[in-house]
């Protein structure tokens, strides 16, 4: 029996949100960003030109991580391990987080306190894959 069904099992943001459906428009949204809006242009520049992978992954990776399929965590490759390879600064975290905030935005009838958690969650995520761009942190007096 899944969380949905059982009446006595917590309801997982993945079901409170409406599930894949959801899930996958949210993903959706935020490639179509990418694509169309001069904003996120550096943020595009790192990606491929087929964007199909990437919609998919993001929508398995977001299923699993609001509490729905956990296919993508099953791969067990790291989400952070993933993203090392390029080159993230502060401004690319930053368009990251934006688009996906907006594109959670973009939702109707999305229970306005999942999708600010949301939002707020994957821009610490954002911010927390930063691996070039920021200054050295001074040495302190010894």
């Amino acid at each position: 029996m899944n969380a949905a069904a059982s009446p006595n099992a917590p309801m997982t943001p993945y079901v409170r949100i409406g599930g894949e459906p959801v899930v996958r428009a949210i993903a959706d949204r935020f490639y179509d960003l990418l694509e169309s809006d001069p904003a996120y242009a550096q943020l595009r520049a790192i990606h491929a030109a087929d964007l199909s992978v990437v919609r998919h992954g993001l929508t398995r990776f977001l299923c699993g991580w609001l509490g729905g399929p956990r296919d993508w965590f099953q791969r067990g490759t790291c989400i952070m391990s993933l993203h090392r390879a390029f080159p993230i600064t502060p401004q690319l975290a930053d368009q990251w987080a934006t688009a996906a905030a907006c594109a959670i935005a973009g939702q109707e009838d999305l229970d306005t306190d999942i999708a600010d958690a949301m939002a707020q969650a994957l821009g610490h995520m954002a911010r927390g894959m930063i691996n070039f761009g920021l200054a050295p942190a001074q040495a302190q007096p010894a």
